[in-house]
């Protein structure tokens, strides 16, 4: 499978209109929107160039869907792209979550409540492994990716070792590896 040809350079509107859309529809798991916007919907970047950037924005500190906003506007735009992307991104989930706030301190203990945050909960993990199953799916073409992927997993999710320390030995060693192969 190739990856289709990206679409032209988006406007500024366009990365406000679509960032802040992924803001308002990604509540509580904005990862899968963002991809499926940025990727399959208006195609401004190919699966592979999405898992790329993704990558780079995971090794850098702060919320992934931000750093991936700021780069992408920024790759765009420069730096009024990537305040656009970053106002898109965050000016709704910021009143979102105030107005929610206000009303969990009111009826938060009510069990109906409880629940359903339950279910939202098991909805957005869902997501976020079909995401996941997305992202991975350019690494098939990367063995070595693959290998990286697998080792990072097992260090950090089954064994729990510290991320920076993870990151600091896999990331020269992801290069190293892909240096070689080329």
């Amino acid at each position: 499978m190739t990856d289709p040809a990206p679409n032209p350079v988006p406007s500024l509107s366009n990365l406000f209109a679509g960032f802040l859309t992924v803001g308002l529809v990604g509540f509580g798991g904005v990862l899968p929107w963002a991809r499926w916007m940025v990727v399959e919907q208006r195609r401004w970047l190919t699966p592979a160039a999405f898992t790329d950037l993704l990558g780079l924005c995971q090794f850098l500190p702060g919320p992934n869907i931000i750093n991936m906003s700021v780069a992408l506007g920024s790759r765009f735009h420069g730096v009024r792209g990537a305040l656009v992307a970053l106002a898109g991104i965050t000016v709704a989930p910021i009143g979102v979550v105030l107005t929610l706030g206000v009303l969990y301190e009111r009826y938060g203990d009510n069990p109906l409540i409880q629940h359903a945050l339950a279910g939202m909960a098991a909805g957005a993990a869902g997501l976020v492994l079909a995401t996941a199953i997305k992202i991975a799916a350019p690494l098939r073409t990367r063995p070595f990716g693959i290998v990286i992927a697998a080792l990072g997993f097992v260090a950090i999710g089954v064994l729990q070792w510290p991320l920076l320390a993870i990151l600091l030995v896999l990331a020269p060693l992801s290069i190293l590896l892909h240096r070689r192969a080329a």
